[in-house]
C-alpha cells in the first residue's frame, strides 16, 4: 500500500492561520507540538508534519474503507531521519519526506523495503476512480495497481508501487 501528500509552501502561507488559538492542539501530539516550537522553521515543521499524517492516513482510509480523519491519532517519529514513521492504532506507517523551497512532499509505505519500489506516474487515462480510490489499470497485465494522488497549489505527484 501506498500514500502520498504534497503541500505548496507559498499557498499555505497564504491560506492557513496554523498560529491560531488551538490549531495545533487539535492536529498535533505535544511531542509533536514540541517539535514545531523548537524547529528553525517551525512553519516547514507544521507542514512536514502535517504531510506525513496525511500520507499514511491515505494508506489507512484505503485499508479499513474508515473515511473519518483525525490528524492527532496519527502520531510522527523520527521526522529527523530519511525514513520517519508514522504511528495508528498500532499500525507503523513508514515515510520519506522530500522538503524544497516550494512544497513538502511525503510518500508513505507499509513495508520499508517498498520504498524501492515506489514509482513517480503522469496523469493518464488509465488511472481510475473504484469507490472513490485512485487505481492504475494495467490493460496488458489485466491488474489494477494501487495509486496516490496528491495536489495542492501548483503542485500534483501521481505514485504507486511497480
Amino acid at each position: 500500500m501506498i500514500g502520498n501528500d504534497i503541500v505548496d509552501l507559498e499557498l499555505a502561507l497564504k491560506e492557513s492561520n496554523w498560529k491560531r488559538k488551538g490549531y495545533l492542539d487539535k492536529i498535533f501530539t505535544k511531542q509533536e507540538q514540541l517539535l514545531i516550537s523548537k524547529s528553525d522553521n517551525p512553519e516547514n515543521m507544521v507542514w512536514n508534519l502535517w504531510s506525513r499524517k496525511e500520507s499514511a492516513y491515505k494508506i489507512f482510509n484505503r485499508i479499513s474503507g474508515i473515511r473519518i480523519y483525525n490528524p492527532i491519532k496519527f502520531e510522527c517519529f523520527d521526522t529527523d531521519k530519511s525514513i520517519g514513521m508514522v504511528i495508528n492504532k498500532g499500525v507503523l506507517y513508514y515515510t520519506k519526506t522530500e522538503i524544497n523551497n516550494d512544497y513538502i512532499h511525503t510518500v508513505s509505505v507499509l513495508n520499508k523495503t517498498d520504498f524501492e519500489s515506489v514509482k513517480f506516474l503522469n496523469r493518464t487515462n488509465e488511472i481510475i476512480k473504484m469507490e472513490g480510490i485512485p487505481c492504475l489499470i494495467k490493460t496488458n497485465k489485466k491488474r489494477i495497481q494501487p495509486v496516490s494522488i496528491s495536489n495542492h497549489g501548483n503542485f500534483e505527484k501521481i505514485v504507486s508501487l511497480c
